[in-house]
C-alpha cells in the first residue's frame, strides 16, 4: 500500500511539473490525448488546474471539453473505417444490438450522456459505436463537447466550493453506482421524450382556430 501511495504521489508531481510550461493549453492537450486511445487521469489533472487557478475555471472547462472532442476524432476515424468489426469482436451480439438500437433512436443523447459520466463508464466503446454507426460528424463533436462541458463544469464548481477532495469522493460514489446512475439518466431521457411526444400529439390533434369572418359576431 505504501508503495502504491508513493507511486501515485510521484506520478502526480510529474504531471504538475509537466503542465507548468504548457500553461492553460496543457488542459487542451491532455484532454485531447485522453480523448484518443491513451487514457489519462484527466479528472485529477482538471481539478489541479481549477484549484490552482480558480479565477479562470471556466477557461479550463472549455479547454477540457474542446480537447476531449478533438481527441475523439481519432476514434471516430477508426470507428468509421472499421469500427463495426472491432465492436462485434469486443461486445456480445445482444450488447451490440442494444447500443445500435440506442443510436438509431437518439444518437445525440446516446453519446452526450455517457460523455458526462466519469470512469469507469466505457466511453470509448460508445465513441467507436457512434462512428461505426455513421453518426453525423458535426453532431458527434457537439455531443462530446456538450457532455464533457457539463461534466467539467460540475467538477469545477464542486472543487471551488468544497475543495479538490470532493471530486475524488464523488467519483468513487459514481464508480460504485454507475449502473444505477445510467438507468436513472435513461429514465429521465425517456420521460422527457414521452412528454415531448404527448405535447406534440395534443398540438396536432387540437382543432384549428377559425377567425370569424367580417360581420359575424
Amino acid at each position: 500500500m505504501n508503495k502504491l501511495k508513493h507511486f501515485v504521489h510521484a506520478y502526480s508531481e510529474w504531471i504538475k511539473h509537466a503542465l507548468v510550461p504548457l500553461g492553460p493549453w496543457g488542459m487542451l492537450a491532455l484532454a485531447a490525448v485522453d480523448g484518443s486511445f491513451l487514457g489519462l487521469p484527466l479528472d485529477a489533472i482538471f481539478v489541479y488546474y481549477v484549484y490552482t487557478d480558480r479565477s479562470r475555471f471556466l477557461l479550463y472547462v472549455l479547454l477540457g471539453a474542446a480537447g476531449s472532442a478533438l481527441g475523439s476524432i481519432v476514434l471516430y476515424i477508426v470507428g468509421y473505417t472499421g469500427g463495426e468489426v472491432l465492436l462485434r469482436k469486443r461486445l456480445s451480439p445482444q450488447r451490440f444490438e442494444k447500443i445500435h438500437a440506442s443510436f438509431e433512436r437518439h444518437e445525440f443523447w446516446a453519446l452526450m450522456f455517457p460523455a458526462m459520466l466519469p470512469p469507469p463508464t466505457p466511453f470509448k466503446i460508445v465513441v467507436l459505436a457512434a462512428a461505426a454507426f455513421e453518426m453525423n460528424f458535426a453532431h458527434f463533436l457537439l455531443a462530446i463537447f456538450a457532455g464533457r462541458f457539463l461534466r467539467f463544469l460540475i467538477e469545477a464548481l464542486l472543487t471551488l466550493y468544497f475543495g479538490p477532495g470532493i471530486v475524488t469522493l464523488a467519483g468513487g460514489v459514481v464508480a460504485r453506482r454507475v449502473i444505477w446512475i445510467l438507468l436513472g439518466v435513461l429514465a429521465l431521457v425517456v420521460g422527457w421524450l414521452v412528454l415531448r411526444r404527448a405535447k406534440r400529439r395534443r398540438t396536432l390533434e387540437a382543432p384549428p382556430i377559425v377567425d370569424p369572418s367580417p360581420g359575424e359576431e
